[in-house]
């Protein structure tokens, strides 16, 4: 391939990956709309699920036709490991984010969730024993000290318990969402993109459904209308169509560029939250966005140098 072309592939993958960024960022968006019409979280949530879950078993039984005979052939525990670390990252984690964003702003819960690769670097240390420079000090140290300034600046204007309970849930989606991706990362190479990503969603899917099932008996044809087109948007917006993008151009570009260019999450969320929430973000609340993004950055550019 040219010089041209692998210039003229990173730029697309980047934009991909960038579409995929504010795809993403939708969600807390259709989720706060959708609360709107009183809904609760286990039914919201199993109504993306529902939507998303037959294009995964498609898109998986696809790629395993496609390839059939070149694949590397799982093992049990690796079934095992790619159902578990599914259901933490898209069933557990996606359920604790719903329920937090009963009580916090979608701006706010950016910012929050935004905290998963500071946890992917403290759960590697804990787990792995990844050596933390000085640089990831710092950055961590930032990180959080931004977080603290929006949560302050949250607690200042509602003065409200529920945003200390909205922050702790969505805080533990990012711990799943981060186990995940530690998970993820020893798996997704021998497995492949696809493949891994069909399994762990397909899995996740299952699990809301049976949890659905015992909370409410899977009752889900009573909502308004608006209910079912927001869950569709969440289906295919928020989650077949932005991970299969980020999924590609991590494929092209490596998990270190996509996460930089991730960083447009937190600001088109809340971009998105001001067109359509009508949320304003004070000035104290943007410093301590500024700061998470800064620490996050520096957390992935420090990673990039050591895999030069």
């Amino acid at each position: 391939m040219s010089e041209k072309s692998n210039k003229n592939a990173f730029f697309v993958a980047s934009l991909t990956v960038l579409l995929g960024s504010i795809f993403f960022s939708t969600k807390a968006i259709f989720v706060k709309i959708a609360y709107q019409y009183e809904i609760d979280s286990v039914s919201l949530l199993t109504l993306r699920m529902a939507f998303s879950f037959p294009l995964f078993l498609f898109i998986g039984f696809w790629s395993s036709k496609k390839q059939k005979g070149e694949q590397y052939v799982m093992t049990s525990k690796d079934w095992l490991l790619t159902i578990v670390f599914g259901v933490l990252g898209y069933y557990v984690a996606s359920l604790f984010d719903f329920l937090g964003l009963q009580y916090i702003s979608a701006s706010f819960e950016r910012i929050i969730l935004y905290l998963y690769p500071t946890l992917v670097l403290l759960i590697s240390f804990v787990v792995f024993k990844a050596k933390i420079r000085a640089i990831h000090f710092v950055a961590l140290l930032l990180t959080y000290i931004g977080v603290g300034i929006a949560f302050y600046e949250n607690l200042q204007l509602k003065q409200d318990d529920n945003i200390l309970k909205g922050s702790l849930l969505v805080f533990t989606a990012a711990i799943s969402y981060a186990i995940y991706l530690v998970g993820s990362g020893r798996l997704l190479p021998k497995i492949g993109t696809i493949r891994y990503n069909s399994i762990s969603m397909s899995a996740a899917c299952i699990g809301i459904f049976i949890h659905n099932a015992l909370v409410h008996g899977l009752d889900l044809f009573n909502f308004s209308a608006p209910i079912y087109y927001l869950g569709l948007a969440l289906a295919l917006v928020a989650t077949v169509i932005p991970s299969f993008l980020m999924a590609e151009g991590i494929r092209v570009i490596g998990s270190s560029n996509a996460s930089i260019i991730g960083s447009i999450g937190p600001i088109s969320t809340i971009v998105l939250a001001y067109v359509f929430l009508g949320e304003r973000l004070g000035w104290i609340q943007w410093i301590g966005t500024f700061f998470v993004i800064v620490g996050v950055l520096l957390i992935t550019l420090q990673k990039r140098q050591e895999r030069a």
